[in-house]
């Protein structure tokens, strides 16, 4: 039987720290919540609004697989393996961390804020060698499709991780609908709205609400608004 659990937007957890403004869908830091401490091998999912010339500082991280996703604005990357780089609306980042890594993320300039998606994914396999990578997408291909941005195939479209999990990133016309069929059995998809309405197994959901959707092997999509935008995260509900 189908299982579903809703996030509204306004109950993530709500961090400022002046030059961070972050929201937690699960717990994450200081907001714990019992309740929400992860939607199968989903972590973390972290909405987050950095003030110009600001950022993390260098930290470390070990066995978890790190996907950023910059929705406005240019982060500027440097880790322990050398690279240096910057992401920008319209990429993706892996930072697959094994044994242990140590990285950086300031926002590039002054003047504007940076907002960025930052998503942690338990991986299947610990230990492993450091990984990075980072690619740039094409707008165009998730409208009124989904496009593939994460995967656990090298070959495949998008970055991959060490884990048997698959994101896709949606845009759609208003009363466009689509239906996405799960990957592998025994996994859930986590839908995280990003812009507009959309309704989902007939369920609303608004800007910035996530619905964890299981025990099932598809879902339907609906865009109620213009350039609904959406996050579909697959991942295993079970280690």
């Amino acid at each position: 039987m189908k299982k579903t659990v809703l996030h509204k937007a306004d109950s993530r957890g709500d961090a400022n720290h002046g030059w961070l403004h972050s929201r937690h869908t699960f717990s994450f830091a200081l907001y714990n919540h019992p309740e929400r401490m992860h939607f199968g091998e989903l972590r973390v999912l972290n909405d987050d609004v950095v003030d110009g010339g600001m950022g993390f500082g260098a930290h470390p991280h070990n066995n978890m697989e790190i996907i950023s996703i910059p929705l406005d604005g240019d982060l500027e990357h440097k880790d322990s393996m050398g690279n240096t780089t910057v992401i920008k609306k319209g990429d993706v980042q892996i930072m697959s961390a094994g044994t242990g890594v140590t990285h950086s993320e300031f926002n590039k300039y002054k003047d504007k804020p940076v907002k960025f998606l930052q998503i942690w994914v338990f991986p299947n396999k610990e230990n492993v060698q450091p990984r990075y990578d980072q690619i740039t997408l094409n707008p165009d291909d998730r409208h009124n499709k989904l496009q593939q941005i994460v995967s656990p195939n090298p070959k495949d479209a998008g970055v991959w991780i060490q884990q048997n999990a698959w994101f896709h990133l949606g845009k759609f016309d208003k009363d466009f609908s689509i239906d996405y069929i799960f990957k592998k059995k025994g996994n859930g998809v986590y839908v995280f709205v990003l812009t507009g309405d959309l309704t989902v197994d007939e369920i609303a959901l608004n800007e910035r609400d996530g619905l964890g959707v299981w025990d099932v092997d598809r879902i339907s999509i609906k865009a109620n608004t213009q350039d609904a935008e959406v996050l579909l995260m697959e991942v295993p509900m079970n280690s």
